[in-house]
């Protein structure tokens, strides 16, 4: 029998950009290094600058145990690079420098192909070590061999390594956290939603949920992120308007004369986005997860979530009890969000309690409180009628696991172009609709309808 191994073997099949990205993956990915460390030689790399950088990652975590970070490889290339020649220092730099603003889409491809690559290498390499033992019939040693090749480079995650991921802890962006659109919010969320985490919206029928949402999502998509809007109410097309006037800043009723000066802003938000309509009650979140399968497999990576709302979802399992249902659907919404990576919000209603209250709270929640369990940020949103007529209301942090949370601010909202800004701390000994002049409401709501009429005519 003889088997040989091709000594020239190498990944220039799947070609240049391949191995740049590959390379950087085994900086960025711990587990995929971890596994990539058992079964690669730097020789199937082609370029020289490539087998620099990997041996440099696979040296430093062998001698320290850590995994290295940006900030690490920063000092490694700095303090190691200058005993090379001037052709590699510059061909490493530029490397580093341009992978660094990469965003690697086919991640998951690129991880599968090189993983089955190098563990084929490496079992034709244990084939080949067993031959010799054939001959005096060390069966145990070769079966040891054998197996041994079978496990290097496993999919094994353990979890979280205390001492390995040691750096991970420290990346300023190991939450990679979205903005929720309200600079006061992301300053005490530590930068926004994150990657992983869901957010739930409170607020009262009529109160401007699906506006809220719309304005956090138009956010992420200003900020370049991609987004998938869900909604079981309204078509896409009415979510589509809403998001033209929130990007536009054109009122909703003007935008059919304004096509042109819409599509001219529209085009230059770096974000995208998809709108999908589910009827209420005939999809469920098995539903949105095989269209986030359809979209990846297309291209489309998406950076958060938005499901106007979850309530409406088919549940998962019917249960004796509608909380039990409604917290098992939160549940998987937020497997499905960690699965994935992405961002997640969605909304809920409020009480008869909360719809009447001068400020909306947790236990306002309609129906299932345990939906609060999973979530990481719970926010509300109160505006009764006089605030709607003021382009007014409040919006309360009710619960925040990554910083402060029982604070509430004054909003300025103005439906007509879905704009929402905190305009300040709100102070209830200071809340003038807790003292609402039944009259006074009356006059206000007739002036209001005068001028609609005005305007519009009727």
């Amino acid at each position: 029998m003889e088997i040989k191994l091709n000594e020239n073997l190498s990944f220039s099949q799947y070609g240049k950009s391949f191995q740049d990205r590959l390379s950087f993956l085994i900086l960025e990915d711990r587990i995929f290094s971890d596994r990539m460390s058992e079964v690669l030689k730097v020789e199937f790399l082609e370029s020289k600058y490539l087998q620099w950088f990997v041996d440099k990652i696979f040296e430093y975590k062998k001698q320290f145990k850590v995994h290295p970070s940006r900030d690490t490889m920063d000092t490694l290339i700095r303090s190691t690079l200058s005993a090379e020649n001037e052709l590699l220092q510059k061909q490493v730099v530029e490397y580093y420098t341009r992978m660094i603003t990469t965003t690697i889409d086919n991640a998951d491809y690129i991880k599968k192909e090189s993983i089955d690559f190098c563990r084929k290498q490496k079992l034709h390499e244990g084939m080949l070590k067993s031959v010799p033992l054939l001959k005096t019939n060390s069966f145990e040693a070769i079966r040891k061999i054998i197996n041994d090749s079978l496990k290097a480079g496993e999919e094994i995650d353990s979890g979280h390594d205390y001492l390995a991921d040691f750096e991970k802890r420290y990346v300023e962006n190991v939450r990679e956290p979205i903005t929720t659109g309200f600079p006061e919010i992301d300053k005490i969320t530590n930068g926004g939603i994150g990657r992983g985490e869901y957010s739930i919206l409170l607020a009262a029928t009529g109160a401007g949920k699906t506006m809220m949402l719309v304005s956090m999502a138009a956010a992420a998509l200003k900020d370049g992120k991609n987004v998938v809007f869900y909604t079981l109410e309204l078509r896409s097309e009415v979510i589509g308007l809403r998001f033209d006037a929130c990007l536009s800043g054109i009122p909703i009723d003007e935008l059919k004369d304004k096509k042109d000066e819409i599509l001219l802003k529209i085009k230059g938000v770096s974000g995208k986005l998809i709108i999908k309509h589910y009827p209420k009650k005939s999809a469920s979140l098995a539903t949105i997860k095989l269209h986030q399968d359809r979209l990846r497999s297309q291209g489309f990576i998406t950076d958060e979530i938005v499901v106007d709302y979850l309530d409406l979802l088919k549940p998962i399992s019917v249960k004796k009890e509608l909380r039990m249902e409604i917290g098992e659907t939160n549940d998987e919404f937020e497997a499905l969000c960690q699965e994935n990576n992405i961002a997640g919000i969605t909304a809920s209603q409020v009480n008869r309690t909360g719809a009447s209250s001068n400020l909306v709270l947790m236990e306002h929640t309609s129906e299932a409180f345990n939906r609060h369990f999973g979530s990481y940020l719970t926010l509300s949103l109160t505006r009764n009628n006089i605030d709607k007529q003021n382009n007014t209301g409040k919006i309360a942090v009710l619960k925040n696991r990554n910083g402060y949370d029982g604070m509430a601010y004054n909003i300025f909202m103005d439906p007509a172009i879905v704009d929402i800004k905190i305009i300040g701390e709100y102070d209830p000994d200071k809340d003038s609709s807790s003292q609402i002049d039944p009259e006074e409401e009356k006059r206000r709501l007739k002036e209001k309808y005068k001028k609609f009429k005005q305007n519009y005519g009727a």
